[in-house]
């Protein structure tokens, strides 16, 4: 083995298929990613076997390209890292599949990696590059307790997340019970005629709306007593299950985007396009019912914010703002309330929801009221990326916890135990 602490890893779990070379943990040599948006964005989501199709053309010319920006070839490697979960199945195998081939080739460890670690890891994996010129109290840091909210398309949960041997351990404190905050970002903005991904596309519009425009509101999630010690009937419930959680950290947006949608109808905002010009509004709401089947007239969706702007009705814009402020204000109420009670210090915001405009900002602004830390992951490292993968791999490398070269995709893989109420 050469001892270089060099780990090459793969990620794809879902619609990016990407590698990235990091240097014990800490030093980012390469990250490449390639993007599946322009594939799936037809469909308004991602297709699972379009986009494991894409990821087998992608994976060979995305490792390549990751070794080629770090200078260094396949023999310089100490690991081989992979996403084995949670995902999309036929995704997961193709990275699981090549990363065995590579790892039995060069005879060296193969590294399974749970995709949520992976998410924490970006954060840690930009503080410990940021501090790099702090010195050692920088690094300590970086080593410290924290409680990470983990917000994505897929993911909406509450980590307590603490140093343990070398390693970390995770704590479940809550998650989303039905849609993650991300889905509920993109099917909105599908809902508005916006293209996929919506998410970007809602936080760039909603900086000319209206945030109280609508009073959305969210209701306490209580616990269902008639299920209470009943074995859980779906694979999400098995995964990730709910009983020990607090219901003050559980998080639901499901209600909200069916506001949204009673909204639209009841205001005649209802998304349509007519002949020649895409209007993603009801400029002519009598003329939907005359649709056959309740189909569109054709047109396309706007391509730049000039066009949504130009197209949107100030009522729709507030209705965006609405939507987005109501979202992040219940991912504050629960996670501080998390740190709260577990008194810690630093808390870790992570994921491609991470990204997003007003979530950074009221984070930042109510972290510094409370004179608690709080850690973002670069823009870069939000989305799905493997240095994450690779960073989050790097302790179990020194633990010496490898995966055999039976590894298999799981994708309801879940992460940490549930915390005691």
């Amino acid at each position: 083995m050469p001892d270089t602490g060099l780990i090459l890893a793969i990620e794809s779990s879902c619609d990016e298929t990407a590698a990235a070379v990091v240097q014990r943990g800490e030093r980012t040599l390469s990250s490449v990613v390639a993007s599946q948006i322009a594939t799936h964005a037809r469909y308004g989501g991602v297709v699972p076997e379009l986009a494991s199709r894409e990821h087998l053309r992608a994976v060979v010319p995305v490792v390549r390209a990751a070794l080629s920006q770090a200078n260094i070839a396949l023999a310089d490697l100490d690991a081989i890292a992979v996403t084995s979960g949670p995902g999309l199945a036929g995704a997961l195998l193709v990275g699981i599949t090549y990363a065995k081939a590579l790892a039995f080739a060069q005879d060296i460890p193969l590294i399974g990696v749970n995709h949520l670690e992976g998410h924490i890891h970006a954060a840690l994996l930009n503080e410990i590059e940021a501090g790099a010129d702090r010195g050692p109290d920088a690094a300590l840091d970086a080593e410290a307790p924290a409680l990470a909210l983990v917000v994505s398309g897929g993911h909406t949960h509450l980590y307590h997340a603490r140093p343990n041997a070398g390693g970390w351990h995770y704590s479940l404190m809550g998650r989303t019970v039905d849609d993650a905050a991300g889905e509920a970002f993109d099917k909105v903005a599908k809902l508005l005629g916006l293209p996929y991904p919506g998410g970007p596309w809602i936080d760039a519009l909603a900086l000319y709306g209206n945030p109280h425009a609508v009073p959305f509101a969210f209701s306490q999630i209580k616990t269902k007593l008639h299920l209470v010690g009943k074995t859980p009937r779906t694979k999400a419930a098995r995964s990730a299950p709910i009983a020990n959680l607090d219901p003050h950290f559980l998080f639901s947006f499901s209600g909200i985007k069916t506001a949204v949608l009673r909204y639209t109808e009841l205001n005649h905002l209802r998304p349509q396009t007519h002949e020649g010009h895409p209007n993603f509004h009801a400029c002519h709401p009598e003329r939907s019912a005359a649709e056959p089947n309740g189909q569109r007239f054709p047109g396309k969706p706007p391509k730049t914010k000039a066009e949504a702007l130009a197209l949107c009705p100030q009522q729709t814009l507030d209705l965006i703002a609405s939507f987005q402020h109501a979202v992040v204000g219940d991912l504050m109420k629960k996670t501080f309330a998390a740190a709260e009670s577990l008194g810690a210090t630093r808390i870790l915001v992570t994921g491609g929801v991470a990204a997003n405009r007003e979530l950074r900002a009221r984070f930042t602004a109510e972290a510094a009221r409370r004179a608690l830390r709080i850690v973002f992951p670069s823009l870069a490292l939000s989305t799905d990326n493997a240095a994450m993968i690779a960073a989050a791999a790097w302790p179990r490398f020194q633990a010496g916890e490898f995966a055999p070269l039976t590894l298999c995709a799981n994708p309801a893989l879940s992460l940490g135990v549930e915390a005691p109420r």
